[in-house]
């Protein structure tokens, strides 16, 4: 298994009280918010919240009016109390699997929301291109990746298992003659979406969170007017379909919510469930998460060849996965619009270091974005937190996504003055 839970990500979760004048089921509890607590200070945020309907409930008749609420109290922890049992549960993915797909060295987003994920205790099975397998292989295990592999509690990154992938080809039919007689794809076998997925449930049975980190348009340099209907397809085969694909492959063998069409209906059950299906059990269901960018809804120019429409259509495909698979399997599917990364992958658009740049200048939090603050929104996203978050687009940019006018503009050049 991967670091131990509460090693690095200090974010937990809540336990709920039921207000009744008899009894009080559970104490309010304490979680503590952030991805690193020794280096900052937790002394000072307090909230609590209301929820006047359980969502479960088909017969909120046997409840009092005066009594149909759950109160949530929380707190952030000073780190001296941080490591009290009792004060707090951090975000615990022990127990749980996660698939990533799309890694292939060790400073993209895929690698960072890996590392978020272990660091929280999940255990870690990787997906990589076939044509980058070996070397990726041959890196990780001579130590090159040792460096990066460090968690914040000091032990490394585990990978249990790398898998040959080619999210391209949803089965061994789909691949044509010249792939499978290519020399960078000898030597590995069951690499298509299908195999991969049986791959993994031969070997551990299950998954409670499966993550797309790939892209890929072949004519991304291409102005849209200029691309090719093989280029543009290619770019929506290889960015959205195969989400599609992995997620229709995998779904069968994701732990579902043990809460999946559970219906209360007393509230002496509702005292049962609640000590039974606390907040922070991880009986949140499984996970979905994939990567997108803002170029889906703005003019990026230079990122062309296909890929603004294939993020478009992932944004779209997640809204309507959300619904099939929430619907099939309480299985919840969401994506992160991610700002700018200066990874090996990212560079093959061009100008990657500008757009860093722009949006170091433009965005309201005017900071790098790092990698690890996408790899925290993706473990936060796959936890109990995140439970009534599905469908969703989530941007991890500074804000870059809100601006409406670009601040380095001539323009504006007295705007702050």
């Amino acid at each position: 298994m991967a670091a131990t839970a509460g090693s690095s990500l200090q974010i937990a979760t809540i336990r709920p009280s039921i207000s009744a004048a008899s009894s009080k089921v559970l104490k309010a509890g304490t979680y503590i918010v952030g991805a690193n607590p020794g280096n900052a200070s937790w002394d000072k945020l307090t909230c609590s919240r209301h929820l006047s309907n359980l969502g479960c409930l088909r017969n909120q008749s046997a409840i009092p009016t005066s009594k149909k609420h759950f109160s949530f109290s929380t707190k952030a922890m000073t780190k001296s109390s941080e490591n009290k049992a009792s004060s707090g549960l951090p975000i615990d993915l022990r127990g749980k699997r996660a698939f990533i797909a799309g890694i292939a060295d060790d400073n993209g987003y895929g690698w960072a929301i890996a590392k978020s994920l272990a660091a929280a205790g999940a255990e870690i099975l990787v997906g990589t291109w076939v044509p980058a397998l070996n070397i990726f292989e041959t890196s990780l295990r001579r130590g090159k990746f040792d460096q990066s592999r460090v968690l914040p509690d000091g032990s490394l990154m585990e990978i249990r298992k790398v898998y040959p992938l080619d999210a391209v080809f949803d089965n061994p039919e789909d691949v044509p003659e010249d792939v499978k007689g290519n020399k960078r794809y000898a030597g590995s076998a069951n690499w298509t979406v299908q195999e991969a997925a049986e791959c993994v449930k031969t070997d551990f049975g299950s998954i409670d969170i499966l993550v797309h980190s790939l892209a890929n348009g072949p004519e991304v340099s291409k102005p849209l007017l200029e691309t090719s209907r093989k280029g543009y397809l290619a770019a929506i085969s290889a960015s959205s379909y195969s989400f599609v694909s992995l997620l229709r492959h995998f779904l069968p063998i994701m732990n579902p919510g043990m809460y999946q069409n559970f219906a209360c209906v007393s509230y002496s059950l509702i005292v049962m469930v609640s000590n039974l299906f606390r907040y922070d059990d991880n009986n949140s269901g499984g996970a979905s998460i994939s990567l997108t960018y803002i170029a889906s809804e703005r003019i990026i120019p230079g990122y062309g060849g296909g890929m603004s429409s294939a993020k478009a259509a992932l944004e779209s495909d997640t809204r309507v996965l959300a619904f099939e698979a929430g619907r099939k399997q309480n299985i919840r599917v969401n994506t992160i619009s991610a700002g700018p990364l200066g990874s090996r992958a990212a560079k093959a658009i061009g100008f990657i270091d500008t757009m860093i740049e722009y949006s170091y200048n433009n965005a309201p939090i005017q900071k790098t974005l790092t990698a690890d603050e996408v790899g925290n929104a993706a473990a936060f996203l796959a936890s109990p937190l995140a439970s009534a978050i599905t469908g969703a687009t989530i941007y991890v940019d500074n804000g870059l996504n809100s601006m409406g006018v670009a601040l380095d503009s001539p323009v504006f050049k007295d705007l702050n003055k």
